[in-house]
């Protein structure tokens, strides 16, 4: 049975940082596409950023590259998202989700509705 556990979200000034996790179970990464994704109450979900555990490719969004890094521990099974130089606009729910890597990192991160495994989420807010 395929599980993602996300933590690491919490509240944070802007300008902080902070690092969420992506502890998978059931499975092996090798072969997925995992990515992150966020929604903020009233918006749609939106593709943060994704990587291939297969090659390491990676994609990033526009609105928090240069601020945000994934990367991927393949031994723990686990993939990382540092998020630095919060902004309040980053404010929201954040899950992580996998799907076999079909199709490019970037049109899978941009496509939410390819991943078929998510996890529960965890609340991300920036405010002073």
């Amino acid at each position: 049975q395929v599980q993602l556990v996300e933590s690491g979200g919490g509240l944070v000034q802007p300008g902080g940082s902070l690092r969420l996790s992506c502890a998978a179970s059931g499975f092996t990464l090798n072969y997925y596409v995992i990515g992150w994704f966020r929604q903020a109450p009233g918006k749609e979900r939106e593709g943060v950023s994704c990587i291939s555990s297969s090659d390491g490719n990676t994609y990033t969004g526009d609105s928090v590259k240069g601020r945000f890094t994934i990367s991927r521990d393949n031994a723990k099974n686990t993939v990382y998202l540092q998020m630095n130089s919060l902004r309040p606009e980053d404010t929201a729910v954040y899950y992580c989700a996998a799907e076999l890597g079909i199709t490019t990192v970037q049109t899978m991160c941009k496509s939410p509705a390819i991943f078929r495994s998510w996890g529960q989420g965890t609340q991300v807010t920036v405010s002073s």
